[in-house]
C-alpha cells in the first residue's frame, strides 16, 4: 500500500500494517518495489529515495551522508526502525546508523560496496586524452560528453543532470570512520550477501563483518540485484532482528 507520510516529505509503500519497524532503501537506479519479495511478509517501510523512482531529485549533488540527513526525521518519528538497504541504500543506511546510532534498532546490508574490492581502474588512455582535451577547451563539450558516454559505467551513462554528480560523488567516498562508528554500535548489524555479487564481491562483506561484527549470511545461488534466494535469506535475518535487535 502506498502511503505519504509527515506531510507528504516521504512517500513510501507499506508492507504488513503499523508500527512500522523496517524501513527499506533501494540501490542505484532502483526503487522501492524492489522489496516486494523481502519485505512481503516481515512488513515494513520501502522508500524511494531522491532522484529514482517517484522521488524529486536532491536540490544538489547529494553525497550519502545527505541522504541519510533527508531520512533522519522518518527515522526520528518511528521507535527504532531496523534500517535496511541494498547497496547505494546501504551506504546510506550505515551512514544514519553511525550518525546516529540511538534511533536505529538493526541494520542490515546487502550488496552495500563501503570498502573498495581493490584499486579502482585506471580510465583508459583515450578518455583520459579526450577528457584532458575537454579541460583545456580543445575538445567541444559535446565530444566530452559522447566520451564519457563510451567510456563510463553504464549507471554513469544512465545518470542525467544532478545524479550524475550523486553517482560521481558517491563512488569516490570514503568510510573508515562510518565503519569505525559501526564498530563502535551497540545494536545488531547483519550482512546478506550474494556469493556471485561482482559490485561488491564477497571478500568486502568478510571486511566488513570482521570490522563492524556483523553477522555474515551468503546466499550461495544469488549475486548483487534482489532475487527471490536472497529475499529470502533477508526475511530470515530481518525476522532475528525484529526479535532481538529493537530491544537492544
Amino acid at each position: 500500500m502506498l502511503v505519504s507520510l509527515l506531510d507528504g516529505r516521504f512517500l513510501a509503500e507499506r508492507f504488513g500494517s503499523e508500527p512500522d519497524r523496517v524501513i527499506a532503501l533501494h540501490g542505484w537506479g532502483r526503487t522501492r518495489q524492489d522489496w516486494a519479495g523481502a519485505l512481503a511478509g516481515v512488513g515494513g517501510l520501502a522508500l524511494d529515495q531522491p532522484g529514482f523512482g517517484s522521488a524529486a531529485p536532491p536540490p544538489a549533488a547529494w553525497g550519502s551522508d545527505d541522504y541519510a540527513r533527508w531520512l533522519l526525521p522518518l527515522v526520528e518519528s518511528l521507535d527504532r526502525p531496523v534500517l535496511v538497504g541494498h547497496s547505494f541504500g546501504g551506504r546510506v543506511a550505515a551512514q544514519l546508523t553511525a550518525m546516529r546510532p540511538e534511533l536505529v534498532g538493526g541494520l542490515l546490508l546487502t550488496g552495500t560496496p563501503l570498502l573498495r574490492a581493490g584499486a579502482a581502474p585506471k580510465a583508459p588512455l583515450a578518455y583520459r586524452v579526450l577528457r584532458r582535451a575537454g579541460k583545456l577547451g580543445i575538445l567541444p563539450a559535446g565530444q566530452v560528453e559522447a566520451a564519457r558516454r563510451k567510456y563510463g559505467s553504464a549507471d554513469y551513462r544512465n545518470a542525467e543532470g544532478v545524479l550524475r554528480e550523486v553517482l560521481v560523488r558517491t563512488v569516490n567516498e570514503e568510510y573508515s570512520t562510518v565503519l569505525d562508528a559501526l564498530a563502535r554500535y551497540d545494536g545488531p548489524i547483519e550482512l546478506v550477501w550474494g556469493a556471485g555479487d561482482t559490485a561488491a564481491p564477497l571478500s568486502t562483506a568478510r571486511q566488513i563483518a570482521e570490522r563492524t561484527g556483523g553477522t555474515l549470511t551468503v546466499v550461495d545461488d544469488a549475486a548483487h540485484l534482489l532475487q527471490p534466494s536472497l529475499d529470502a535469506a533477508i526475511d530470515q535475518r530481518l525476522r532475528a532482528l525484529l526479535a532481538t535487535g529493537t530491544d537492544a
